[in-house]
């Protein structure tokens, strides 16, 4: 077995690698003017080959892993794993106005072609339970940094509020407010466009002790944002954050900070300053399971 690593995460990669006891190789990426990626593998590869690379900013990276898997069967490869801690395109699971693409359905399918098995976190997934309907393969594995998360704020707090923002967030927040025995609230949130969100706070005394506002992602920063808007309102102080996968868009991360959140954590499921909760015991413990 051997990892292939591309470039944009393979930091994340060497230390799977070492809990893995597995060589890496890292893939030779170039990108030319006109916008086209050049992709270069080794000469030989073994039977099991695993691909790994997060699919935020997933345009260009998709075309990237369909010339990688596509060059790795040419060179010997017989079974493909990906590892995508974020996965891409998740979200359009329907056409809400005819015509639309549901690029879940798609993309999925291109996975499902490309590769043997696809491990993820935490993947945002709405009107579907499992992961295996996007991505039709028998190892389409979806995996929660929920563990990760609670062992986290457990070493950071001695007791805090764990608010989710939403009602999905609900059996991820409770589980992790379970786990390490904190107490959680959830937001009602209405989305109405890309920046703009409507939230109301359960009633509760939010101003006692820390509230831990925890999310999947952090795309916009909209939707932290106003949660620490509305917790300062009720008369919290100490508001910290803590998403799975470290999107922050354009202005994101200045704007959720400037709003009252005195520190933001993430996974390392995406390069960033805020990126120190681990998640390659996680992802070894799958790969050992399936292998």
């Amino acid at each position: 077995m051997m990892i292939l690593a591309f470039p944009d995460y393979l930091s994340q990669a060497q230390r799977l690698a070492a809990r893995l006891d597995m060589p890496l190789i890292e893939v030779v990426l170039h990108h030319f003017p006109d916008g086209e990626s050049l992709i270069r593998l080794p000469p030989s590869l073994p039977e099991h080959v695993i691909v790994c690379r997060s699919l935020n900013q997933p345009n260009d990276k998709l075309i990237e892993l369909l010339l990688c898997a596509t060059t790795a069967r040419e060179l010997g490869a017989k079974r493909l794993t990906l590892v995508a801690p974020y996965l891409s395109y998740m979200r359009q699971d329907i056409a809400n106005q005819p015509g639309e693409a549901v690029s879940q359905r798609i993309v999925g399918k291109l996975l499902a072609d490309l590769f043997d098995d696809v491990l993820t976190v935490d993947p945002h997934l709405h009107r579907i339970s499992a992961l295996t309907q996007a991505i039709p393969i028998k190892n389409a594995i979806s995996l929660t940094a929920a563990d990760q998360i609670g062992i986290f704020l457990k070493a950071k707090f001695n007791h805090a509020v764990l608010l989710g923002p939403d009602s999905e967030s609900e059996q991820w927040v409770g589980t992790i407010a379970g786990n390490i025995g904190f107490d959680y609230a959830i937001a009602d949130k209405n989305r109405l466009g890309d920046k703009q969100v409507e939230m109301a706070l359960p009633d509760r005394d939010f101003g006692s002790q820390p509230v831990v506002i925890i999310d999947d992602m952090a795309s916009t920063g909209r939707t932290l944002a106003k949660a620490a808007g509305l917790l300062q309102d009720a008369g919290c102080q100490d508001i910290y954050a803590v998403v799975t996968h470290a999107l922050f868009c354009g202005d994101a991360y200045t704007y959720i900070l400037e709003a009252g959140v005195k520190t933001i954590w993430s996974t390392d499921s995406i390069d960033h300053p805020s990126s120190c909760i681990k998640l390659d015991g996680l992802l070894a413990d799958a790969i050992k399971a399936i292998t």
